[in-house]
This record gives structure tokens, sequence and C-alpha cells, in this order.
């Protein structure tokens, strides 16, 4: 039998740290977006070399290269715009490293199963947390040559992590690999070139505090003009004093305008990016700013009153309130989503069973506790072998998206998210809940008792519940007697009042007026038995 592992200590989750904000730049004029669209190339073409430079750097970047590099932009276009073009450029270095790490773990991994499986028997059968061997001699060959295979990839990774090289590609991968898949993706190769010049662009500008309206590369004054400090080779393009241009359309911004409004009236920083949407033949304005970290309350403050246990599934959202105490309190609500379709479908569905789950929750003014669920290390094939729809399910479970827009939306509306580790809420759940809480009437679903299962972790209740005693010593008459008085009840530890008449339908033998006499009747076991006893003599007279 495995050994189980100890579950995490629960713990309330942080808040968001920024905020992003978009809007639309609508009536712009034919010059305007070609303005837009010279600067971004532009930009794009220096922040492509600033990139190759990075990258050809390694491991042995430093600080004195970071300068040099931004001293070499500067002179082509600005100080601001090759501050953020550097800080751009390391973010997706970084982010290649991260990503390349992942990707020597998974190989790990796979490896890993893969020569475990390996030194069985074939048909060895496997036990509850490790696989077996493989079912037959012709799986047992392809698998030793993807293992040769995987092998050599994670050989290559792993020098490669150590030389510090990355790969990167401005634009996309995906986007990219589309170019020799026009047809399946019903595009032609002038369509493709839009929207690849379209994500290659660079129109990016980090804010800075104490400067006009917390910009100055991409100026948006509080009545919405929109003014771009252009890069030193197109200064003839501008059409305002000081080298900038000035677009003909106004922005607003509905959501969060009046934060965003506060903020440039106090000359705080904000970041802007100005982006195209080439099948919608539309332009963006997105703009950002750090917050605050938000004061989380404590645990025992979120735990006062109870909470929401909501468990995650690949379709719906399960979710039941708890009472203080760990109990069950009404009925489970389920929050249905699709994640068929665009993956702006998939986002908006999210968002609209986040939001439906955040009203309930406000409603009854309690927080919410939710698995700190992370698959990254579950979704390998080789661990799962032929599994597909297991794969496939927990490979679409946006576990990532999903935490991250419930903590930002949870701390707009004031609501306390609390995460559990996620270790056997679902069995233990199945197993200790289900039951009980099926109904002639209602029927409980395995995903209700997981969410009973979670928020009852969340409280610092055990997930098991209480086991009743045997049927014998539940009372003198077998009656239910799960439910105890507290110790300071007075007369707790006092005889039960006999209550009058049978307790059940008809009475059975040593339940009648003498039952209390145990010795009045002749039963074995009792002293009646045994006292001296010899029978009578016939009368005479019969």
């Amino acid at each position: 039998m495995g050994v189980l592992r100890e579950p995490a200590v629960p713990f309330v989750a942080l808040g968001p740290s920024g905020v992003a904000v978009r809007a639309r730049l609508k009536r712009l004029t034919p010059g305007d977006e070609e303005v837009l669209r010279l600067v971004g190339e532009h930009l794009s073409t220096l922040a492509g070399r600033d990139l190759r430079a990075r990258c050809a750097a390694g491991l042995e970047h430093d600080t004195d290269a970071w300068a040099e590099r931004k001293r070499a932009l500067t002179e082509k276009s600005s100080s601001r715009w090759a501050g953020s073009i550097t800080r751009a450029t390391h973010d997706q270095w970084a982010l290649a490293r991260r990503a390349q790490s992942a990707h020597v773990q998974s190989l790990e991994a796979g490896v890993g199963v893969i020569a475990h499986r390996l030194s069985l028997p074939v048909g060895e059968p496997g036990i509850k947390r490790a696989p077996g061997g493989y079912r037959t001699r012709q799986e047992w060959h392809a698998k030793s040559r993807r293992l040769h295979v995987l092998a050599d990839r994670l050989e290559c990774e792993r020098a490669e992590r150590e030389a510090g090289r990355v790969r990167v590609v401005r634009g996309g991968k995906r986007l990219l690999n589309t170019r020799h898949h026009l047809e399946a993706a019903a595009l032609s190769e002038d369509a493709w070139r839009l929207r690849w010049e379209a994500s290659r662009r660079f129109l990016q500008a980090d804010g800075e505090s104490g400067k006009r309206f917390g910009n100055e590369t991409i100026r948006v004054t509080p009545d919405g003009e929109v003014s771009i400090k252009l890069p030193a080779p197109l200064a003839n393009l501008a059409n305002s004093h000081n080298g900038r241009y000035v677009l003909a359309c106004r922005v607003v911004f509905h959501h969060r305008g009046q934060e965003w409004a506060d903020r440039t009236a106090a000359n705080r920083a904000v970041a802007y990016r100005i982006h195209e949407d080439v099948q919608r033949g539309r332009w963006y304005l997105t703009a950002s700013w750090q917050i605050p970290p938000v004061k989380t309350v404590p645990l025992v403050q979120a735990r006062a009153g109870g909470l929401v246990g909501v468990d995650t599934n690949a379709d719906h959202l399960a979710a039941w309130r708890l009472d203080v105490h760990g109990n069950p309190v009404g009925k489970p609500h389920r929050f249905d989503y699709d994640l068929s379709g665009t993956a702006k479908h998939r986002d908006a569905q999210v968002r609209q069973a986040l939001i439906r789950l955040l009203h309930w929750a406000r409603h009854h003014g309690l927080a919410i506790a939710i698995e700190d669920l992370d698959f990254q290390a579950e979704k390998t094939r080789e661990k799962h072998g032929r599994r597909k729809r297991f794969r496939a399910l927990i490979s679409g479970m946006p576990v990532a998206r999903l935490r991250a827009r419930l903590v930002s939306m949870a701390a707009e509306l004031g609501i306390t998210v609390v995460a559990v580790d996620p270790a056997y809420t679902s069995k233990w759940g199945a197993q200790h809940w289900q039951k009980p809480l099926t109904s002639k009437t209602r029927k409980i679903a395995r995903h209700d008792a997981a969410a009973v299962a979670i928020g009852r972790r969340a409280l610092g209740h055990p997930i098991r519940r209480r086991t009743a005693p045997p049927r014998t010593h539940q009372s003198d008459g077998c009656g239910h007697r799960t439910v105890q008085a507290r110790p300071g009840t007075p007369g707790c530890e006092e005889t039960r009042p006999r209550i009058p008449g049978p307790r059940t339908r008809s009475v059975r033998a040593g339940y009648g007026e003498k039952a209390g006499d145990q010795c009045a009747q002749h039963r074995s076991g009792h002293t009646a038995e045994h006292e001296s006893w010899q029978q009578d003599s016939l009368p005479l007279s019969l």
C-alpha cells in the first residue's frame, strides 16, 4: 500500500499586482494608420536586432552589455524607445528560459516512465501509483526506440540550457507554422503576411512617474488625445511640436476609466501598447499600470461564517456552501462553461462562469475555497499512456487562466480566495460525502462531493466524516446517537430518562413492563438461571 502524501496547509491567495484595460482607436484617418505602421515596422526592426544580440550573449550578459545595447538603439530611435525595447527583449528571453526548463522537466519525466516500464516484464500489471509493463512485445519495442529519441532530445536541451541558448520567434511560432499550411487555415499568402507583420510590429512604451500624464513616449491626455513621440529617422512625419504625431481620434476607457484618469492627472506611470487586429480591421490601445498589493485577510477571518467550496472540472465549476463546522448548507450549484471554439470564446465562457460564482458567494458574504491545481507535470504522454481521453481532459482544463481571472475578479469584489492542496479531494469526497448526501429526491455527483471536501480542508476540518459507533452501542434501544451533547451541557453525563411506551412499532421480547428487571427473566447469562431449582411433584388429587 502506498504512503499517503501529507496535504499542504491552506493559504489565502494573493491579489493581482497589475491592471490592464483596452479601448478602441476609432475614426483613425488613413494617414494615422500609415504613420502607425511605419513607426511599428521601424521599431520592430530594432527589436529584432536587439533580441538577436541578447540571445547571442547568453549567460554572459550583464548590466554593461544591457547599457551598450540601449546606447546602440538610442541613436536610431530615442532613449525612451530604446528602454522599452531592451526591457521587452529581456522579458522575452526570460520567458524562453522558463519554457526551456519546463521542457527539460517534461523530457526527464517521460524518460523516467519509459525506462521504468521497459524494466518490467511484458504484460505485468501496474500498481496504484506506478504503471506496469507494456502490453505486447511490439509496444515494448516501439517504446524502447522512443526512449532513445527522448534521451537524445533531453541531452540536447540540457546542453543548450547550460550554454544559455534559447529560441524565440517574434510573432509567434504558431503563426509561423501556419505559413506552411495556408489551405488548412483558409488563408491566402497576402492575408497571412498582414497578420505576420501586425504581430511583429512594436508599438509599446513603458510609463514613467513624474512625467506629463505618466508617459512621454505614448501620451494620452485626460480628454482622450493620443500622441506619439516619433523615432529620429521618422521625425519628418510629425504634425505637432517636439517631433510628436497626434492621432485624429479620441480614446475612452470604459472599464476603470476613473482610475486611469486619476493616475494620468497625478502624473503616475502608465504603460501603453498599440496593436492592430487585422481580421477586424481595427486598432486598439491597451493601458496598464501596477497597483499596490491587496492586503489579504487572515485565514481565520476568511473561515469565519463558513465558505464556498469549488471543484474545478473540464466543463463546469461545482460549488457548495459550507458552514463554519464544515457541514453542507442548502443544495449544490453548478456553473457551466463551454471550452470549444476560439480562444476569445473560451475566455468569455470562463469569465461568465466566474462572475456567476462570485456574485453567488458575495450574496452570502463568504470566501471561496478552490484547489491549487497545476497540471504542468501531469500532461506527459508517457505517464498516462493509452488514456487519451484523460490526457485531453486535463490538457483542456484552463487551470492557469481560471486561477488568474478568479483572483483578479474576486479582488475587485472584495472576496477572499483560499487555495487548498488538491490531494485526494475527489476520492475522499466521493468516499465519505457522496452517499450520505444523496437522497430519493436529490442525486449528488462526484464533483459536488469533491466541493464539500475542498471546503472542509479550507476550514481546517478533516475530510472524513465522523464514524458512527456500532449499532448495538448507539443507545440502549438501538437508536441514533451520533449527535452528542456538548461537554458543558447540564446533565450530559446522566442517564437519559426513559420514554414511556415502546420505541418500535412492535414490542419484542424483553421490552415489556418488566424489561428493566433482567433477573426475573429466565435468560441465558443472568443470575436467575444459576439459582437452586427442582421440579415440584405432581399433586395426588390429579
